[in-house]
Parts: C-alpha cells; sequence; structure tokens
C-alpha cells in the first residue's frame, strides 16, 4: 500500500433524531455516521453494497468496533466524517475513521471488516479488482 493512504470525507449534519433529550448525540448515533460514511467511500470508488453482493458475491461485515469518544457533537453540528484504509489482509480489511467537527476530533474509530461470500457468509480473499482499487 502507498505510504499516504487516501482519506474520503463525508459531510454529515446531527439531526434531532441522533441526539439525546438534552441535544448531545447519542453514543451509538456515532456508528450510524461510520457506517454512511463506510458506504458513501465504497460508491467513491464505484462501488455499492449492493453491486459488491450481486456482482462478486461478497459483502463485508463488521468484525470489531472500537470507538474513542474525544468529545461531545451538539444537535445541529456539521461533522466530518472521515475513512481512511489501514490496512488490508488477505479477507480483513483495517479502517480508521474519524469524527470531527471542524479541526477538533470528537472520535476516533477502527473498524475491523471482513469480507465473506453472499452464500454461506464464510470469509472469502478480498476481490482483486477492489483491492487493487484500494492499493492505488
Amino acid at each position: 500500500m502507498s505510504s499516504a493512504p487516501r482519506v474520503f470525507d463525508l459531510p454529515v449534519r446531527v439531526y434531532f433524531q441522533d441526539t439525546d433529550a438534552g441535544g448531545v448525540v447519542y453514543h451509538a448515533s456515532y456508528v450510524n455516521f461510520l457506517e454512511r460514511s463506510r458506504t458513501e467511500w465504497l460508491r467513491e470508488h464505484g462501488h455499492s453494497n449492493a453491486g459488491l453482493m450481486k456482482e462478486l458475491g461478497v459483502v463485508f461485515v463488521v468484525r470489531k468496533l472500537e470507538l474513542n469518544y474525544l468529545r461531545p457533537a451538539l444537535l445541529d453540528d456539521l461533522l466530518t466524517v472521515s475513512t481512511q484504509i489501514k490496512d488490508m489482509g488477505r479477507s480483513r480489511i483495517t479502517l480508521l475513521q474519524t469524527v470531527r467537527r471542524g479541526d477538533e476530533s470528537l472520535v476516533d474509530a477502527e473498524i475491523h471488516l471482513v469480507c465473506v461470500s453472499v452464500d454461506g457468509f464464510r470469509p472469502v480473499s478480498v476481490p482483486q479488482a477492489l483491492r487493487q482499487q484500494w492499493k492505488d
């Protein structure tokens, strides 16, 4: 992999549904923000989850989430959710994700995904086309 992995940024506005009664983002809402960024990162590379399932017979599933909550986001904040590849194994991809408000980091996350077959959900190799595309 290159020494400086590309970073994908997704703007996300905090809505009322994302917060508790005090207007602070509920901790589980960050998981949704991170998922949106991973999905749009995939689209940025010309793929969709449905397309991977239909065309390549694979899907990426979350095996492990590690989130570090640093500061709270608030109702109406405009956040940036970043996604980049940290490492890629045969069937595993490790992503680094960050939720920021301006230059302030709010949440740091490390996400371990596993590539599995649609029929049986057993680990399979990351398709070579994806591997090559993400390597560049």
